[in-house]
């Protein structure tokens, strides 16, 4: 198993954790191969004072399905953002408002781009709902499919986003879900394709690795949704 991520909850406080724990730290780990399409994943909830002994380089495994299975060392800087449901999870009043270009106008005026105009409702999917990149939390990201229920295997009530890893950190298109850091002290880009991937990891050739957990028992197995 790989090391994909580690988040404290000092670091980012809204970290969805177990409850009545001193569960403070998360780990995420995968098995660079495919089971059946994309990496398995393993969370571990611990405690940081526990860790006396930290590891200075993860250790690497003898083999691997792809290269992009081998995350790039990143160090994390954490940033709070509001972001909406994605468009088809909308009621159908709330879709019909989003595509009344009139509505847009009254509130944009002049700054409103062109490019909206005959697709209102596309404002909203690009600049408002769900954001980019690697995250925690907020609503899920739907692109290969529509929305489908994320029932927990072993309650059966609806899983809740908790972490997802992104093959980019904001879209190629432009920079604004781009981080204020990014925006202040650019990171040098990486070669290879696409832009703003600063981990070197691929997901089903540019998608995202969503994992959803049970909100009523962080011991219940969790969701993997390739999206």
């Amino acid at each position: 198993m790989l090391p994909v991520a580690q988040l404290y909850v000092r670091d980012v406080p809204l970290l969805p954790r177990p409850a009545q724990s001193d569960a403070d730290l998360l780990q995420v780990l995968w098995c660079p191969f495919d089971h059946p399409e994309h990496p398995k994943t393993a969370l571990f909830w611990r405690s940081a004072a526990t860790v006396t002994k930290p590891l200075a380089t993860p250790p690497e495994p003898s083999a691997i399905r792809f290269e992009t299975y081998l995350p790039e060392p990143c160090l994390l800087t954490p940033e709070p953002v509001t972001e909406y449901p994605n468009y088809l999870e909308l009621s159908q009043e709330l879709q019909e408002q989003l595509g009344d270009l009139s509505q847009w106008q009254a509130g944009a005026g002049p700054a409103l781009d062109s490019s909206y105009r005959i697709a209102p409702h596309e404002r909203y999917v690009d600049m408002l709902s769900t954001a980019p990149g690697w995250k925690t939390g907020g609503w899920t990201r739907w692109g290969l499919s529509d929305p489908i229920p994320r029932r927990c295997p072993e309650c059966g009530c609806e899983a809740e986003p908790l972490l997802t890893i992104a093959t980019t950190e904001w879209a190629s298109g432009g920079e604004s879900w781009a981080p204020e850091e990014e925006q202040t002290h650019p990171t040098p880009i990486l070669p290879g394709n696409p832009p703003a991937n600063f981990t070197m990891i691929d997901i089903a050739s540019g998608y995202d690795l969503q994992l959803h957990t049970c909100p009523v028992s962080p011991n219940h197995p969790h969701i993997d949704l390739i999206q």
